[in-house]
């Protein structure tokens, strides 16, 4: 025993050797080392943010129209019943009748009893 452990340290070690394979290997790459990517990340954020803001103000703008445009039809709708009410007003006070009534009451006129016609001559010129 003493001669078989003897021979095997008299002999030099050999390198393990590769095993072969199908397919030739490349050589490594060299990846950078990843990198934090929070500085894109609050790009988004901000842009999100952004639009976000953006949508807001426009629903607020749209709401502030929609309240103008229920007060103005309101208002159009009390100056229509108001222009209709002074029309019925201005016809009354046009009638001949209610002109006959004023003249009579208020200025003392009486209609004529015959009715005449002057005929004037033209001036030659």
């Amino acid at each position: 025993m003493a001669t078989a452990t003897a021979t095997a340290r008299a002999e030099p070690r050999r390198a393990p050797q590769p095993r072969p394979s199908s397919t030739p290997r490349r050589a490594p790459r060299h990846r950078a080392s990843p990198r934090p990517r929070v500085a894109g990340n609050v790009v988004w954020i901000v842009v999100v943010a952004a639009l976000l803001a953006g949508i807001v103000a426009l629903n607020v703008a749209v709401l502030r129209l929609n309240v103008q445009a229920e007060e103005l039809e309101a208002e159009r709708a009390e100056l229509a019943a108001k222009r209709e009410s002074l029309e019925a007003e201005l016809s009354r006070g046009a009638a001949p009748g209610r002109i006959e009534e004023i003249a009579v009451t208020r200025y003392g006129l009486v209609e004529p009893a015959e009715i005449s016609y002057v005929r004037l001559a033209r001036v030659k010129e």
